[in-house]
C-alpha cells in the first residue's frame, strides 16, 4: 500500500489546512462532510465502522483528541518509534498507527493486506521496519495466527517489536499467556472509535483518562473523547456527555467490574448477557472459557431463543484440528465434555464448527451474522 497520499492528506488535516479524512470500509477520503452533515468544529478524521452488531456510525475525531491520545500513548509506552500497519486503515487502531507516527515524526510501514492477514507478509513487513523503536497494534485473530504459524522467522519478527498493542475484541487468558511465554511484550488495550482507539492499557487510564462504573457500564471521559457521531444528534446525546467542568465523557456498551487491583476489567456488552434458565452470564466470559479449552482456537458464544430455557448459550468454534470435511465439521464430544466441567450449567447447549468466524471489515467478529448461525442451529433437532 501507497500510504504517502494518505499521510498527506491526515498530515494537513490534523495542521488544520485541510479537509478532515475519512476511514471507513471504502478506503481513506476526503470528508469535508458525511451524508451532507456539517463535521464538528476541529474535526480531522472521521471513522466509520458498521458497529458490531452492523448499525453504521461515523465517529468525529477532533485534533485536540487524536494529539491527546497520540501523547498519552508515547507516555505508557515510555518513547516514539516506528509503527508497522497491520491492520485495515477502517479500523480506527489501524488509523491511529498513522496518526500516531505523524506526531512522532516516523515513517509508517504497512504490511500487505491483500491477501489477507498471513504471518509471512507479517514478517516481510516487520523486517523491514529500521528504527530500534518498533510498535505494530493487532486484534486476537491475528496474533493467534503469528503464534499458531510457529516458524522461527515469524516468532523473531512478533518479539522484536517494543509493544504490541492488542485490542478490538475478547481475548483469552490462554492467549495471552502463550504471547508472553513466546517472549511476545504484549500490551492489552481497551477502547473504541469514540475514545481514539484503545485507552485504557493493561487495564489502567492512559494518562489524562478517567474511568468510572455507572450501574456496571463503562464511562470513558478525558481529551480523547471523540466529538460525537456526524449526522445522528440523538445518538450522540445517547453516549456523549460534557460534565460541569467541561470534561468530555462517553458511555460505552460495555459492562465492567475493577479487580482487586484497581485495574478495570471489562466483563462483555451490556447486551451481551444472557439470562438462561433465570442465571446471568457474560456470553464474551464464555467465550473466553471455551476458547482455552484444548483443540479450541477461536470461539463466538451469544444467546439463542429456546422454549425450555428462555434462552440458551450457543457456541461456534474454529477447531485446531478439524473433524469431517470442509464445510462439515463437527465438535468434539471430548471438547462438550471438557465445557461442561469448567462451565457447568452454563456450558453451551448447541455447537457449530466453522472453518472461521465471519468478521466485519474493522476485525471484529460479525456478531449479528454469527447469532443468526447459531440461532439456526439451536432450532435443528
Amino acid at each position: 500500500m501507497n500510504l504517502d497520499p494518505v499521510l498527506s492528506a491526515l498530515a494537513a488535516a490534523l495542521a488544520g489546512e485541510g479537509p478532515a479524512v475519512e476511514f471507513g470500509p471504502g478506503g481513506p477520503a476526503l470528508a469535508g462532510h458525511s451524508n451532507g452533515s456539517a463535521l464538528p468544529e476541529g474535526t480531522a478524521v472521521v471513522v466509520r465502522t458498521s458497529g458490531s452488531t452492523g448499525e453504521p456510525k461515523a465517529t468525529a475525531l477532533t485534533v485536540e483528541a487524536l494529539a491527546a491520545s497520540s501523547a498519552a500513548t508515547a507516555m505508557r509506552l515510555r518513547g516514539e518509534g516506528q509503527w508497522l500497519l497491520a491492520l485495515p486503515l477502517a479500523y480506527v487502531a489501524g488509523a491511529q498507527v498513522l496518526v500516531r507516527s505523524l506526531f512522532a515524526g516516523t515513517r509508517p510501514w504497512a504490511m500487505d493486506l491483500s491477501g489477507g492477514f498471513r504471518p509471512e507478509a507479517f514478517a516481510d513487513a516487520a523486517e523491514a521496519l529500521t528504527d530500534p523503536i518498533r510498535f505494530t497494534s493487532l486484534v486476537p485473530t491475528q496474533l493467534r495466527r503469528l503464534l499458531d504459524d510457529g516458524s522461527p522467522r515469524v516468532l523473531a519478527a512478533l518479539t522484536r517489536f517494543d509493544a504490541v498493542l492488542l485490542g478490538g475484541a475478547a481475548m483469552s487468558q490462554d492467549l495471552l499467556d502463550r504471547a508472553r511465554e513466546a517472549g511476545v511484550r504484549v500490551v492489552t488495550t481497551y477502547g473504541s472509535a469514540e475514545t481514539c482507539g484503545g485507552c485504557v492499557y493493561d487495564g489502567v487510564p492512559l494518562d489524562g483518562v478517567d474511568v468510572e462504573l455507572v450501574d456496571g457500564r463503562v464511562w470513558l471521559g478525558g481529551d480523547v473523547v471523540a466529538a460525537g457521531y456526524v449526522g445522528d444528534p440523538e445518538r450522540t446525546e445517547a453516549h456523549f456527555r460534557t460534565d460541569a467542568d467541561g470534561r468530555r465523557w462517553y458511555l460505552s456498551s460495555d459492562v465492567g467490574e475493577f479487580a482487586p487491583d484497581g485495574r478495570l476489567r471489562i466483563l462483555g456488552r451490556a447486551d451481551d448477557v444472557v439470562i438462561t434458565g433465570g442465571v446471568k452470564a457474560s456470553a464474551a466470559r464464555v467465550a473466553a472459557a471455551v476458547e482455552s479449552l484444548p483443540g479450541v482456537r477461536e470461539a463466538f458464544v451469544a444467546g439463542v431463543d429456546d422454549p425450555e430455557w428462555g434462552q440458551a448459550l450457543a457456541a461456534a468454534v474454529v477447531l485446531a484440528a478439524p473433524e469431517g470435511s470442509a464445510g462439515e465439521q463437527t465438535v468434539p464430544e471430548d471438547i462438550r465434555a471438557a465445557a461442561a466441567e469448567r462451565l457447568g450449567r452454563l456450558a453451551p447447549k448447541s455447537w457449530l464448527a466453522l472453518e472461521s468466524l465471519p468478521l466485519l471489515p474493522n476485525g471484529k467478529p460479525d456478531r449479528r451474522a454469527l447469532t443468526d448461525l447459531l440461532a439456526a442451529r439451536h432450532r435443528r433437532p
